[in-house]
């Protein structure tokens, strides 16, 4: 069956087809054979995650690289160094900079997963909640009469140049999105596998392209939380935007190759590949941060009189930088002995003491070793 492509770039693409897609359009021995990679690897990564016991390790830790990898596709870019020390202050809305979109792409990431807990399906209020809380605009679908257009980036000799124009009219935005509701939440009448379905909603939802900025962002947020309502992941730790960072321009390939020759097949691959790779690389970070962890952790209970070893290790790996009003904020130690504690692991050359401002913060320097490969 022929898939409605895009035929004038300039013009909005009122008639991208709804949902579902037929699948003689990517049925292919190919795709399934990723399909069962994909699968496998994050079933892996599944099992292994559901095992550690200090959750706050991964939810903290590999949710802010997921969120720095996907701001950075956005051409938002910040050190690990900014971003850690900008997650470890209290109040995010007064910092500045590229570390803070960081970090409001990390806070919808937990937003949206526990908006969705429960009997909660997708609707047009999850995807404004994660748009608003990404962009810190106020508004939500865009107006018919938004020009909103996209074009072409890099230097090469299309830049500039427009290279797709979303759905625009009274209704149209509207009607589109809730097709894709309904096929994201109805597996009985659109029986799809879940990961061939995050693939083609995500599609969808970058075609629809229903907000005036942020859809970028606010779609591989979606991604996480498609896997994660339908458990195949118990937590959004999937670091899925490092595989398309690093694949950029094979993703907007993938992208206009739906809207220009409805070659949906590429785009399941890459995605698929995306799911697999990352969930592998997601499974070795937590390796070896956990052995990290129990190193120290050794360490710590043989060669010193630190009083709650396991409470101290697990608040140092919940986030790079420690602060003193982390221990106490959570009434680990008093004030004084939470200072005596951070300044005898930096001794024993665990930490790093940075004195940035007027404030002390420990690094942690096996966890930022293993965030930074």
């Amino acid at each position: 069956m022929a898939y409605l492509i895009n035929n004038d770039r300039n013009v909005p693409w009122n008639t991208l087809p709804e949902l579902p897609v037929d699948k003689e359009l990517y049925e292919d021995i190919e795709v399934y054979a990723q399909l069962g990679n994909a699968k496998a690897a994050l079933g892996r990564l599944q099992g292994r995650s559901i095992a550690i016991p200090n959750q706050g390790l991964l939810i903290n830790s590999i949710s802010l690289q997921e969120a720095k990898a996907s701001s950075a596709i956005e051409n938002i870019f910040t050190t690990d160094d900014e971003l850690y020390q900008a997650y470890s202050e209290e109040h995010v809305k007064q910092l500045n900079g590229p570390a803070k979109e960081i970090l409001f792409y990390r806070e919808a990431l937990w937003e949206g997963y526990n908006y969705l807990k429960g009997d909660q399906l997708f609707d047009e209020h999850y995807f404004i909640k994660m748009y608003r809380t990404v962009s810190q605009f106020n508004d939500g679908i865009r107006t018919p009469i938004a020009q909103i257009v996209i074009k072409e980036g890099g230097t090469g000799p299309n830049a500039g140049k427009v290279s797709y124009t979303p759905p625009r009219g009274k209704g149209v935005v509207e009607a589109k999105l809730k097709n894709l509701i309904d096929f994201l939440n109805d597996d009985k009448v659109y029986a799809v596998d879940p990961l061939i379905k995050m693939a083609i909603g995500h599609f969808q939802f970058e075609a629809i392209h229903p907000f005036r900025d942020g859809n970028g962002r606010t779609g591989r947020i979606f991604n996480i939380h498609y896997l994660t309502k339908k458990e195949l992941l118990d937590y959004p730790i999937l670091f899925l935007s490092r595989y398309i960072m690093d694949n950029k321009e094979e993703y907007y390939t993938g992208l206009s190759g739906i809207t220009q020759r409805g070659s949906w097949k590429n785009w399941l691959l890459y995605m698929l590949k995306a799911v697999e790779a990352t969930a592998n690389i997601t499974y070795d970070k937590i390796n070896d941060i956990i052995a990290a962890k129990d190193a120290i952790l050794k360490a710590i209970t043989e060669d010193t009189d630190i009083a709650r070893p396991e409470s101290l290790i697990n608040a140092i790996f919940t986030q790079p930088y420690t602060r003193v009003k982390h221990l106490t904020g959570a009434n680990i130690y008093a004030e004084n002995t939470a200072r005596k504690y951070l300044d005898q692991l930096t001794d024993m050359g665990i930490l790093e003491k940075r004195i940035i401002g007027k404030g002390n913060y420990y690094l942690n320097l096996e966890l930022y070793r293993v965030l930074s490969e």
